[in-house]
């Protein structure tokens, strides 16, 4: 019988034992991209020191004694002073190359394949990781985290489409909150490992090791079925289908699927970034998810600046920085499945408490207690934007056609890169006045909250392999009897 790739993926199960499989070696992933992105709050840590200046004023070299238990590239190539922007450099460099990786990656893999980008990108990520811990000067360190940012932003981008691809529809919240929430666990489990490994490059080699196992095992992976289907290559999708059925516990298949409507027309080019900006009704959905995207990055990290310096023990407060958005995760599984509130809605609220927590946390004083404090409040203001970040990953997946998800992706991951880089500013504003900041991220906040009902609700709603499809009456019609369907 000749079916849909929705139909097969029913027929195939949505969520079976071979797709647990599957996505359980790219979610537990997220814990060594996650060592990689924070790898610098450790290994770039000040610690106290002490300069002795008089020997320096006579004429003596100027020594420095570092007041700590643990190494780092500050005790090691002395960035203090003068030398400390170096520090910071560094992790600017890493963003800065994210930034490539995401805009880079993602229309590589939606013409080459998933599979293909996501083992190259994970292969340099290793071999760069590998230079960062064995770096003999801070040159080479800096050009390192460079290079890994480029490879590891794109993998990590490719890996959770293919984490989404594999699995039905029904449950891409599942499987996208999942692997959000495994880099937030990743974060505590990296400041676990600095925690027992006090010297920094030790603590790199550990860290990056994870990733061979990951290599490893990704040889494992099949590619996208959904990529094989919008590519038109319908035989090797049937095939991936038939493995994870059978993977599953089900008979053989009996079904041929049919061709996808973006495949039948051969003589244009392959969709690319460009077709983003041709397409109306691509168009103004890019613009606004982009800006959404830059809002939760810029309001995130702003939040953290404000209210994640925490006095105390280092390694704690890293583990802290982790876990305070593990809560946000099943909020978001709970409230984007509900039909009285689905992705679209879920995401305004999201953005709109954060927006409202940054501008009410200006009213209150420092010593106002616990249970009242801009700390606390604060960091209730991250965690509800750690939800709508993980509602931003999960909603765009589903409003971009298969054919350019990863391009959409990288676009909308370029701009979210961006408010992580505007972040650190924003406090300098606190000269004008100490509640300028809160009321531009608070602002930022609700805004992109109000932006966000202009998008429509892909809750229960077929997903479109192709651009065709997407602007096409009948897919349209198909989309809307299943809404009415499930209301």
């Amino acid at each position: 019988m000749a079916a849909g790739l929705e139909e097969a993926f029913g027929a195939a199960g949505e969520f079976g034992g071979a797709q647990r499989r599957l996505t359980a070696l790219l979610v537990l992933l997220q814990v060594y991209v996650a060592c990689q992105s924070v790898l610098i709050v450790l290994v770039g840590a000040v610690p106290q020191y002490r300069v002795e200046r008089a020997a320096a004023a006579a004429g003596g070299a100027q020594r420095v004694h570092f007041l700590s238990n643990f190494t780092s590239i500050v005790t090691e190539w002395y960035l203090i002073e003068q030398e400390a922007y170096k520090v910071s450099l560094a992790s600017s460099l890493f963003f800065a190359g994210l930034l490539i990786g995401n805009i880079t990656f993602g229309p590589l893999s939606d013409k080459l394949g998933r599979k293909p980008v996501y083992i190259s990108g994970l292969f340099f990520d290793i071999v760069f990781g590998y230079v960062t811990a064995l770096a003999p000067n801070y040159g080479i360190f800096a050009v390192s985290r460079f290079l890994v940012g480029i490879v590891n932003g794109g993998m990590a981008l490719v890996s959770f489409v293919l984490t989404q691809e594999y699995v039905g529809k029904s449950f891409w919240s599942f499987t996208g909150s999942l692997t959000n929430l495994t880099f937030a666990v990743g974060i505590a489990v990296y400041a676990l490992l600095g925690y027992y490994v006090r010297e920094w490059r030790y603590l790199a080699l550990v860290s990056n090791t994870l990733g061979v196992i990951f290599f490893l095992l990704s040889f494992m992976l099949p590619e996208s079925p959904r990529w094989l289907y919008s590519q038109g290559k319908t035989a090797e999708a049937e095939d991936v289908m038939q493995y994870i059925a059978l993977g599953n516990g089900k008979e053989r298949l009996n079904l041929k699927l049919k061709p996808s409507a973006g495949t039948l027309r051969k003589d244009e080019p392959p969709p690319g970034i460009l077709h983003l900006i041709k397409h109306p009704v691509l168009r103004w959905r890019t613009v606004i998810l982009m800006y959404i995207w830059y809002v939760c990055s810029f309001v995130y990290y702003g939040l953290t600046l404000n209210a994640g310096e925490l006095g105390g023990n280092l390694y704690l407060n890293v583990a802290l920085y982790g876990l305070v958005e593990v809560p946000a995760f099943p909020l978001c599984i709970f409230f984007i499945e509900k039909s009285w509130s689905g992705r679209r809605r879920t995401m305004m609220w999201f953005l709109m408490f954060a927006g409202f927590a940054c501008i009410f946390t200006m009213f209150l004083q420092k010593n106002s207690g616990l249970l009242l404090s801009p700390t606390l409040l604060a960091l209730c203001g991250k965690m509800m934007v750690s939800a709508a970040f993980n509602i931003a990953y999960i909603y765009t997946s589903e409003l971009y056609p298969t054919v350019l998800r990863n391009a959409g992706l990288g676009v909308c991951s370029m701009s979210c890169r961006f408010g992580g880089i505007l972040a650190p500013f924003v406090p300098t504003m606190k000269s004008l006045s100490p509640s300028v900041p809160f009321v531009v991220f608070g602002i930022s906040g609700l805004s992109a909250g109000f932006l966000t009902l202009f998008l429509p609700e892909t809750l229960n709603k077929p997903i479109a392999e192709s651009i065709d499809e997407l602007q096409s009456l009948k897919y349209r019609v198909l989309k809307n009897e299943k809404a009415e369907q499930t209301s």
